[in-house]
């Protein structure tokens, strides 16, 4: 795998040298800094010849800022996808604007070398996962995600939007929901009726506490109650229980006996196995 691209956009000679630095310290994943630029014009006239992974931006820069360049990486015309933007900077303010605009990470400084280290194995995830939905049978893919398709969450104190064409399950559990991707778990707050109205026919209800991104189930099974240890309002399951197994993770979660149906109804119409074992 090619190391991820990296062009670094900040108008202080010294800022650019220590996170060349820090990226260079990084093991996992591969990076290589392949042009810097002290101002947006800079920066917009070297990405109109050339391309990279991620652009690593500051905010506040001579002339128009680095939301402002953001914004304008947004609005290019269709093509080449536009890079992803991990925001750098020394004022954490602009964090929710950053976000608005698609931001994949906002990190202020001085940077942790773990931090952005985070931040890139999220930004070739991205990647590989972009790679894989373009190339995957339409029946697998996700949906294309719209500029404002995402899900807004607090995880350990920053702001993160997550794609729903990311998701593959949300989960109830106790007070709290947990999101689920190939990569990642987060845990945010919620209801997974609020949920299933907002994304509507993308997702299936397959028990009382998890909502299940179509494209993500591989298929329905029967398997023994005891590997969820699971009751369904208030009845223990039948000896015959059904679960639905979980693309990228692996994962099988219990399939309420109400929804075995429907289930296998709108599995059936993708095309995907519904196997009586």
């Amino acid at each position: 795998m090619n190391p991820l691209s990296l062009f670094i956009v900040d108008d202080e000679p010294l800022a650019r040298l220590r996170l060349r630095g820090l990226v260079e310290a990084i093991p996992e994943p591969r990076c290589a800094v392949v042009a810097e630029a002290a101002t947006a014009a800079q920066a917009d006239a070297w990405l109109r010849e050339q391309g990279c992974d991620v652009v690593l931006l500051d905010v506040q820069m001579p002339g128009a800022d680095g939301l402002q360049f953001a914004d304008g990486l947004a609005r290019r015309p269709p093509g080449a996808p536009a890079p992803l933007v991990i925001f750098v900077t020394a004022h954490a303010m602009h964090a929710l604007r950053a976000f608005e605009l698609d931001a994949l990470d906002y990190l202020t400084k001085p940077v942790r070398r773990e931090r952005l280290q985070a931040a890139l194995a999220r930004a070739a995830q991205r990647l590989a996962e972009r790679a894989a939905a373009q190339s995957a049978p339409p029946a697998e893919a996700p949906a294309a995600a719209g500029p404002a398709d995402f899900i807004t969450l607090t995880d350990r104190g920053r702001l993160l939007r997550v794609p729903v064409g990311e998701v593959l399950y949300f989960k109830a559990e106790l007070k709290y929901l947990t999101l689920r991707t190939a990569s990642e778990t987060h845990v945010m707050d919620g209801a997974l009726s609020d949920l299933e109205q907002r994304l509507g026919e993308r997702f299936l209800r397959v028990h009382r506490n998890a909502l299940v991104a179509r494209w993500a189930v591989r298929e329905l099974e029967r398997h023994a109650p005891t590997h969820f240890g699971e009751l369904d309002d208030g009845a223990a399951e039948p000896a015959d229980s059904w679960a639905v197994r979980i693309v990228h993770v692996d994962e099988w979660l219990a399939v309420s006996r109400r929804q075995v149906a429907a289930v296998r109804e709108a599995l059936a119409g993708q095309g995907l196995p519904a196997a009586a074992r």
